[in-house]
């Protein structure tokens, strides 16, 4: 006779398997990305006017990219891209304040939640207006933009606080009634004294079921995000739940305000300097409140952090691109490599810089290869996971990345960049291993490369077009 184990103790056993299934933790993820800020806007890619203590610190402890891509040269089509793993043009974000974030389009968010995480939102949205019912920032509330009307939690997001485009980097709903010589509306202001006169900015704040955030929203901005931010994670910690969460901070675009106490670290500079480095230098601090936060909780080992910025400095102002070419809205180097880097500890090695090509993209496919999970339709995806390049054992980008931000598009490749101006039908070749700030034009010496580029460029267009009239959606 066989020897069975009774089974009133094999019940207790499939409870106990089932049980430590469960216990295993999943990795805290958080996306946080800053809005215009250059890939030399930060001390840990050489800036030494800028403090940026703790994203240095945190870089240091990281993998660092010298060659990582916004998917675009601006933020709504960059941020379409992060949450998708999807060039911008296939959901018909082509600029910001256009557009909107399809409902058929798959975000991380989304498969997250099947993976049963907690999911939030913070900070800037521009993927879609917020309501309907009033002017509210760029599009809100105007008929024309009605069918852009889509708020974070019908992709995925359990919650959210966040704004339809840019508030000013310090008290965010107001400004000046009237402005000191150097300031403008446009540009920045000093932080407004208790007893100025002051105006209202004209956006709101959002949350769950499209209603007005009121309380809490005066001071440094990058604080009022995280002040949300960091109950958000105190709640996935009770439920014992992972959590998944974007921080979109609006710093530094445009206008920037800054502290008295912020523009101090820079009072033997200009006024400009003094407004846009104390914005950055007040979101530090903000980055470094979360990572002690992360820190008390004892969740520093479980949590994985992607930092980047959405696109490239903002022109006339003195955010630095650095060597490369061109700024903001441009598909130039300049214009899309941004700061970014990565942390894992105990995870990934840190105290490294490595120079593989990655893009915003990259997110998505990069998630669910740490996570194990499958992508569930067959639609073209843009990115790739970089999970073994974080890890050093990929050096090489074997997969393309297209860009497109019309007059231009750009076909960039693990050495060359070929790049076209749309109107003049003209095409550019550079060799982005031994010329970074795209110096010389090579396509004469090189035409075979541009030919084979310019095929595959060709081929990835079309069906981007493809997507872009809703083809992928029937898959």
């Amino acid at each position: 006779m066989k020897n069975h184990l009774p089974i009133m103790l094999l019940i207790p056993l499939v409870v106990f398997i089932t049980s430590c299934k469960k216990s295993v933790q999943q990795p805290n993820i958080i996306l946080i990305m800053t809005d215009d800020q250059g890939w030399s806007d930060v001390g840990f890619n050489g800036n030494t006017e800028i403090k940026t203590p703790w994203l240095d610190l945190l870089a240091s402890k990281g993998v660092i990219f010298d060659r990582f891509y916004s998917a675009s040269a601006e933020c709504s089509p960059t941020r379409a891209s992060v949450i998708t793993g999807r060039n911008p043009l296939r959901i018909n974000i082509p600029f910001a304040n256009k557009g909107h974030l399809r409902e058929e389009e798959i975000t991380i968010p989304e498969m997250l939640k099947k993976e049963g995480y907690a999911t939030g939102h913070f900070g800037k949205w521009h993927l879609g207006t917020l309501t309907k019912s009033v002017i509210d920032a760029n599009r809100g509330g105007r008929e024309a933009f009605l069918d852009d009307y889509t708020i974070p939690t019908e992709h995925g997001y359990d919650r959210f606080f966040c704004t339809e485009s840019k508030v000013p980097t310090f008290d965010p709903m107001v400004f000046p009634a009237s402005f000191n010589e150097g300031e403008s509306k446009r540009y920045g202001w000093k932080a407004i004294e208790q007893n100025d006169s002051i105006k209202n900015y004209g956006t709101a704040y959002w949350s769950n079921s499209n209603q007005k955030e009121l309380a809490n929203l005066s001071g440094n901005n990058a604080r009022v995000l995280l002040d949300r931010v960091i109950p958000f994670i105190e709640n996935a910690l009770k439920e014992d739940q992972s959590f998944f969460t974007t921080i979109w901070f609006h710093t530094p675009h445009l206008p920037v305000v800054s502290d008295s106490i912020h523009r101090n670290y820079y009072r033997n500079m200009n006024l400009d300097k003094q407004l846009y480095y104390g914005a950055i230098t007040a979101l530090d601090e903000q980055i470094g409140r979360l990572w002690n936060k992360l820190g008390e909780a004892g969740i520093q080992e479980e949590t994985i952090i992607f930092f980047c910025s959405d696109n490239g400095p903002e022109n006339r102002t003195p955010g630095r691109a650095g060597v490369f070419r061109e700024r903001k809205r441009s598909l130039y180097e300049g214009g899309i490599r941004v700061p970014a880097f990565a942390i894992w500890k105990n995870n990934l090695k840190g105290g490294r810089r490595i120079d593989f090509p990655a893009v915003t993209s990259d997110y998505l496919p990069t998630i669910m290869d740490i996570l194990e999970i499958e992508y569930p339709d067959g639609r073209p995806i843009d990115g790739i996971s970089i999970w073994e390049a974080l890890k050093g054992n990929e050096k090489e980008r074997g997969t393309p990345i297209g860009f497109i931000r019309k007059p231009q598009v750009s076909w960039v490749t693990n050495q060359f960049k070929l790049i076209n101006h749309e109107k003049e039908e003209i095409y550019e070749l550079y060799d982005l291993l031994n010329d970074k700030a795209e110096k010389e034009n090579i396509i004469k010496k090189h035409p075979e490369i541009a030919r084979e580029m310019k095929a595959d460029l060709l081929k990835w267009l079309s069906s981007v077009d493809n997507s872009s009239k809703g083809m992928d959606y029937n898959k």
